[in-house]
């Protein structure tokens, strides 16, 4: 996915690309040194005095200096322009990645803190949970003992009465089993 910054420097580069890159200027340049030297070398095995040769030599160098002097110049501009233009492509390439470095730690620092989050909350829940249960189980088990405890009491009591009852029964037998032999006697 291309932001803003990429498409622009995408554009430039291809704009750079497409510019007059200098290519009919060089070759226009390199015949004009070309026939300069072509000159001296004419002027050299021209048949002239030496003083008319001197002076001639003399006037193409100055000449030829001029023109790369000039040249020199151009030179230099166009490679000062070009380190400018790659300086500001550079710095701006730089200022991309470093917020989309920005961008990609800040979303990976909040899904961390997301899922920590949520893994504290399921802790969290399940600690409840289970300790709900623990109450639960606690509580049932206190019913189901006093349950046990009300049923082994009544029990109890059951089996009191009934045996209170039996013994009554018995005593009352035996008083009249002896009651009706002393009477018999």
């Amino acid at each position: 996915m291309m932001n803003q910054n990429d498409m622009e420097y995408n554009r430039s580069i291809a704009d750079y690309r497409n510019e007059d890159t200098g290519n009919s200027s060089n070759f226009t340049k390199g015949l004009f040194i070309g026939g300069l030297i072509g000159a001296a070398a004419a002027l050299l095995f021209a048949p002239k005095p030496g003083r008319e040769l001197r002076g001639d030599l003399s006037y193409r160098m100055g000449e030829v200096s001029d023109k790369t002097k000039e040249v020199a110049c151009v030179v230099g501009d166009k490679a000062s322009e070009i380190a400018k233009t790659v300086s500001s492509k550079t710095t701006d390439l730089a200022k991309t990645v470093s917020d989309n470095t920005s961008t990609v730690l800040s979303s990976v620092k909040q899904a961390t803190a997301d899922v920590t989050d949520e893994a504290r909350k399921a802790s969290e829940n399940v600690a409840e949970e289970a300790k709900k249960a623990s109450e639960n189980v606690n509580s049932e088990a206190q019913k189901s003992s006093n349950n046990i405890a009300n049923e082994a009491k009544n029990a109890t009591s059951q089996v009191a009465a009934t045996s209170e009852k039996a013994t009554s029964e018995a005593n009352r037998e035996l008083n009249r089993s002896s009651n009706h032999s002393s009477t018999n006697h």
